[in-house]
């Protein structure tokens, strides 16, 4: 056998073995994966359905778990006005921020961070943490989840909701999708 027969019948092989960490997500086999993009323009979603939750916020999905068969989920978040989520915990995801615009206070666990335009960090899982964009104007943010786990789902029934919901409301939707919510949003001026 030469050396690229058995390259193509390792990537065959690969491409059949099921990974244990993305029994949820439809399977893309890894030799697809690894030979097509997916460009996303400026001011796009992916799937061709921004979310908007609450009446301020956009959300645009620029890697949908489905293009990475569950291990990751890229949003861009879009806040027009200053807050942000209650303060909770992701108990099998780890979640990156990346500031494209605006400012952004952060606490995660005791340490609290102010963050501006190309500033980054990460919440890792297991680790409560609450986030608010406190600058006037537009404030705009990367933010990855990996794994992808219930997150889509997640910000799609917020979407749904209409307007912020009571915190009653919110917890049990919150510990549906993988998350305990802890505490109310920062506050912000």
């Amino acid at each position: 056998m030469s050396l690229i027969e058995r390259r193509a019948f390792l990537l065959t092989a690969l491409a059949a073995v099921p990974l244990a960490s993305c029994s949820r997500a439809p399977a893309v086999s890894l030799v697809q994966r690894r030979r097509t993009g997916a460009l996303v323009q400026a001011g796009q979603d992916r799937t061709g359905h921004p979310l908007h939750v609450f009446g301020r916020l956009r959300i645009d999905a620029k890697v949908p778990p489905v293009d990475t068969t569950g291990d990751l989920y890229i949003i861009e978040h879009t806040d027009e006005a200053k807050g942000g989520p209650p303060r909770h915990v992701h108990h099998a995801q780890d979640e990156w921020f990346y500031v494209l615009e605006g400012g952004y206070r952060m606490e995660i666990g005791e340490e609290r961070f102010d963050l501006g335009a190309g500033d980054s960090i990460l919440a890792p899982r297991e680790v409560p943490h609450v986030w608010a964009h406190v600058s006037e104007g537009k404030g705009r943010l990367i933010i990855a989840f990996q794994p992808a786990g219930q997150m889509e789902s997640f910000l799609g029934a917020l979407a749904e909701m209409g307007s912020a919901p009571a915190p009653e409301v919110m917890a049990p939707l919150f510990a549906s999708h993988g998350m305990t919510m802890l505490g109310p949003p920062l506050a912000v001026g």
